[in-house]
């Protein structure tokens, strides 16, 4: 380390710079020097490769995993190296490491972040010329006592995805300018019957990914399926509707990665799986999509999923083929895949359904809007990252399309991406034309609010009054609709931090003005936008579900028919319009809003869930309760809200009071009810998967002095999943009698049924 960078310190320090000390912790061993007159910070190391082999647990009780990971790493510091410290989860216990074949000794320390820590494993090395690369090989065992979506273990399979920090690396997850990501090969051995897959190519039971990637794997037990090339991995009998799913998925996947292909060049070569999992939906690299096992209950594919998978398309190009590092890095990674993504929505389902999703997008980033940072500089650590640099980040790309062009920015971006390594600093650069305007995206929190007045109406002219407070000047559009519907549309400029002016000539009376109707530019608040303001929140939904949750139904009715009459294929807002509905007992009127709700191309799963429900409701009201009943098992299967999930079961409870049950589930809850009072421990977890529900069984044992399990209704979800309704009555020590509906998640393993989570609890 240069001493010059270090002296400055504690000026640094003064000046508030916490990203000297965000990069410190977490960056590997850091060399500091001066790109400008700021203090930068950069890697020392860069992976090359990795190679891990992991050995399972071949019990259901075992909770460790053994790996060996061998990581090839190339000294970038443009000076020698003589240490190197990787990062790996704090449960770890690392036993042995070897540099370059050597045995070396080691030093273990904790680093912690917020509410992050992991551990430091400090390496003395023999000095490594810049350029140079070094082997590192650790051998470590992992023990994970609760399962989550980031890493499980269970005797139905196992998930590690990076996020659990399960593997060693320099760059972790959270450093400033990029963590480490490379081709790596993958050797799992696991317990007869669980398949492993990760991304790549499968050869002699190894996996082999040669884009640019962090190490996962997911293991379980799959029917698999393909559907034009693309490979799927479904639990098995999933249902009736998960063929049709899965074959919509194919073509979608195909036609996003087609149309990316249009923006970024030649297609990558990475087959494409998808994959159901139980937890852990959203997460993608390399051309493998984990998705949540609900997407193949359902009838149609919701917008989140897809937006998912045309996200994941993208960045088969961004991060994957070509890596991208250094300063601003989720800008690419994440704000172009967006950018990209949003325009596939926008070309296969119509303008309509990409602006809802341009709005989802950015009352998201305006959520945090207030206290982000620049683009430039804020990472994962950030709790608001994943709400501001996709959102922002795509809303930035977007804007700059539009003012170089089409063509001429599809060729500005390949340009950019035609090396193997791409940083943000070069793309940048090709924008140089539009520099005020990129630098303000990109090195500025957003201090931007566009404003209208009312128009002032005089000698049939209409002024009215612009204001920008952010430091650049915009041009932007400014849209005057009239008291008979039509649209005036100008454009007007406004100087940085200044008031404008627009004057629209018409002798029609001007009944609302709009500034920048199309919300390009990110802003600080957007509901000052529109005079006058009907709405006050930037976020219209919130404004809508305000009044409903205040039961003012009335006014949660006019202000969701406003907000649909701009956004008509905006769903969610259209399930609070018909529930509002409902609660006055405008029956007929509110059937006909679930139904479109249900006819929408590309609607939320939450709001397909609400609408099924909401026509159970309806159905009961009017006398039709076999028609209902499919309503709420349809809104049961899909899962997708807690709320839709606990009404559905009301309404079904309604109408059927149980429904048939299988002899070993009846016998299941008999030897759970038995365990529950006997206050040992020992019976309970024996009936429940191992890592599950550790605090629920903890909870009951030695505490419970009534349990009495009533089952109601099983829903089967697939051939190894049901879950199950239950009426429950217990006691607890120092506690009065209690009763309620409970859902409980059972999954075969082996010949007996575990209990894997409590999805719905309302006891009381």
């Amino acid at each position: 380390m240069r001493i010059e960078p270090i002296l400055r310190l504690s000026a640094c320090l003064k000046t508030n710079c916490s990203m000297f000390l965000f990069a410190l912790l977490f960056g590997g061993v850091v060399t500091l020097y001066t790109q400008t007159p700021e203090t930068r910070i950069a890697a020392t190391w860069q992976v090359v490769r990795y190679d891990i082999e992991v050995t399972l647990p071949q019990t259901a009780t075992e909770r460790s995993v053994t790996s060996r990971a061998r990581l090839e790493v190339r000294n970038i510091a443009g000076q020698p190296a003589t240490s190197l410290t990787l990062r790996i989860n704090q449960n770890a216990q690392v036993s042995s490491v070897r540099i370059n074949d050597s045995s070396v000794g080691f030093t273990k320390g904790e680093e912690r972040l917020g509410g992050t820590s992991l551990q430091r494993v400090a390496i003395r090395v023999p000095s490594v010329p810049a350029g140079s690369v070094l082997s590192a090989e650790v051998e470590y065992s992992l023990n994970i006592t609760d399962n989550s979506g980031l890493s499980s273990i269970g005797p139905n399979g196992a998930q590690f995805l990076p996020m659990s920090f399960w593997y060693p690396t320099p760059n972790s997850w959270y450093f400033a300018r990029g963590a480490d990501f490379a081709p790596f090969r993958i050797r799992v051995s696991a317990p007869a019957g669980l398949s492993v897959i990760t991304a790549g190519k499968e050869d002699a039971g190894a996996h082999e990914n040669g884009l640019h990637g962090q190490p996962f794997f997911v293991a379980g037990r799959w029917d698999v399926s393909e559907h034009s090339g693309v490979t799927f991995h479904l639990p098995k009998d999933p249902g009736a509707e998960a063929p049709d799913r899965a074959a919509e998925l194919a073509r979608l996947a195909l036609d996003a990665r087609s149309f990316a292909a249009t923006f970024l060049g030649d297609v990558p070569e990475a087959p494409i799986k998808i994959v159901a999992v139980r937890r852990g939906a959203g997460f993608a690299t390399g051309g493998t999509v984990l998705l949540d096992e609900s997407v193949f209950r359902r009838d149609r594919i919701d917008s989140l999923t897809t937006m998912t998978v045309a996200e994941a398309m993208a960045r088969l190009w961004l991060g994957d083929k070509i890596n991208v590092t250094d300063d601003g890095n989720g800008v690419i990674r994440e704000g172009l895949a967006r950018f990209i993504a949003t325009r596939f929505l926008e070309s296969k389902f119509g303008d309509d359904i990409a602006a809802v999703e341009r709005l989802r997008q950015r009352t998201a980033y305006g959520a945090v809007s207030r206290r982000d940072g620049p683009l430039n500089t804020i990472s994962p650590i950030d709790d608001y990252y994943f709400a501001a640099v996709p959102n922002k980040g795509a809303m930035f790309w977007r804007l700059l399309e539009r003012k170089v062009g089409r063509d001429e920015f599809i060729k500005r971006i390949r340009r950019g991406l035609a090396g193997s390594t791409v940083r943000m600093a070069e793309l940048r650069a090709l924008f140089n034309d539009h520099k005020p305007f990129v630098d303000f995206m990109l090195d500025q929190v957003t201090d931007m609010n566009l404003m209208a007045g009312l128009p002032q109406v005089s000698g049939g002219e209409a002024k009215v009054a612009l204001r920008n407070t952010g430091p650049i000047d915009v041009t932007v559009d400014v849209m005057a609709t009239l008291e008979n519907g039509e649209t005036i549309t100008a454009p007007a400029t406004i100087r940085a931090q200044s008031f404008g002016e627009i004057i629209f000539r018409t002798s029609g009376k001007i009944v609302k003005v709009e500034i920048d109707p199309e919300k390009n530019y990110p802003q600080s608040d957007y509901s000052d936008d529109v005079a006058p303001q009907v709405i006050t929140e930037s976020d219209p939904l919130l404004a809508v579900r305000r009044e409903f949750d205040r039961q003012r139904f009335v006014d949660a009715e006019t202000l969701a028919n406003t907000v649909l009459r701009e956004f008509p294929r905006f769903d969610d807002v259209r399930v609070l319009l018909a529930r509002s509905l409902l609660a006055q007992n405008k029956v007929t009127e509110a059937e006909r809003e679930f139904r479109q709700v249900l006819e929408e191309q590309l609607p939320t799963a939450r709001s397909v869930a609400w609408a099924n429900v909401g026509l159970a409701d309806v159905m009961i009201r009017t006398g039709r309760s076999s028609e209902a009943l499919p309503h709420t098992v349809a809104a049961i299967r899909a899962d997708a809200e807690y709320g839709a999930s606990l009404q559905a079961r009301n309404l079904r409870n309604r109408i059927s009071s149980s429904s048939g049950v299988e002899e070993s589930i009846r016998t299941y809850f008999t030897q759970f009810d038995r365990a529950a009072v006997s206050n040992r421990k020992a019976e309970l977890e024996a009936l429940a998967l191992p890592g599950e529900v550790n605090r629920y069984v903890s909870g009951i044992s030695g505490q419970a002095t009534t349990w009495t399990t009533s089952v109601a209704h099983v829903d089967m979800f697939d051939a190894n999943t049901a879950l199950v309704e239950v009426s429950l009555n217990v006691r607890l020590l120092t506690r009065d009698p209690e009763f309620g509906l409970v859902v409980y998640r059972l999954v075969r393993s082996g010949n007996s049924w575990r209990l894997a989570g409590v999805e719905i609890f309302e006891v009381r």
